[in-house]
């Protein structure tokens, strides 16, 4: 690329300084730059110079934008600010993805770096983002569970209807209900996994490490793991219940532990 130009050292050692270019080639009015990964090389000239055709001699280069594309361009513009470079264009985002600052040779050449931001999704004329990515064949987009007969579990004390899990297609944690009928307690029991449980009707008693507290409808609380608790129904409840799908119960006074059937 070359460049008509009315100071050409002024432009040589701006190329040199901030943009990394070596000198080729100079003599009086002329001097040839390259950077060993840049696309291309840049050939200054002094206006007037009579290797130019009459009708070019009087042109000049200002106005001109030489882009160059980078990445880390934050890291770009931090290190020509702290070197002095005359940052014209502070660092700025586009609506297209185009990120891009400028600054300006003493010849008046603009010189624009530029780093296109990575779009995953493309913005609607609503606003609203599209993803265009496909869904992997074979595999659906979103999975739906309706609860069913075949997934719930009778207990003395409650009926536990099991959701996601990994045999209906969740790959790490199990979701279920919970409903007890009014007076109902649970056993003392342990689970090796956390536990977040969210009260949808009535109210639960529930007693953790000796502690025990009203959960009304509405209000989550959380279970540590491997900690005694015990849920006590004092009028009719239900609740949903989500952990990991590799917990275990235990009993005290019992040996060993036992899955969940309902987080299968």
């Amino acid at each position: 690329m070359s460049l008509t130009v009315a100071d050409v050292a002024a432009s040589r050692e701006f190329f040199r300084t901030h943009l990394g270019y070596e000198v080729a080639m100079a003599a009086d009015g002329f001097a040839s730059l390259s950077r060993g990964d840049a696309a291309a090389d840049i050939v200054l000239l002094r206006s007037g110079s009579e290797v130019l055709p009459p009708e070019q001699r009087d042109q000049r280069a200002a106005g001109l934008i030489f882009a160059l594309t980078v990445t880390g361009i934050e890291a770009e513009e931090r290190r020509l600010r702290e070197a002095g470079a005359p940052i014209t264009m502070p660092l700025r985002e586009e609506p297209w993805g185009e990120r891009l600052f400028q600054l300006t040779d003493p010849n008046g050449v603009v010189v624009q770096f530029v780093e296109w931001a990575a779009q995953d999704a493309e913005p609607t004329p609503d606003g609203a983002v599209q993803n265009d990515e496909p869904a992997q064949e074979g595999e659906p987009a979103l999975l739906v569970l309706t609860p069913a007969a075949e997934n719930v579990t009778e207990s003395p004390n409650a009926r536990m209807t099991g959701l996601a899990a990994p045999s209906r297609g969740s790959a790490e944690l199990s979701t279920w209900t919970v409903a007890m009928e009014a007076g109902r307690t649970g056993p003392e029991h342990v689970i090796s996994r956390e536990q977040v449980w969210t009260v949808t009707a009535g109210v639960l008693d529930v007693t953790c490490a000796g502690r025990t507290e009203k959960i009304s409808a509405g209000q989550t609380f959380v279970l540590p793991p491997d900690v005694l608790r015990q849920v006590h129904a004092p009028q009719a409840a239900e609740a949903h219940v989500a952990m990991r799908a590799d917990g275990v119960a235990s009993v005290p006074g019992t040996e060993g532990t036992r899955t969940l059937p309902w987080a299968q």
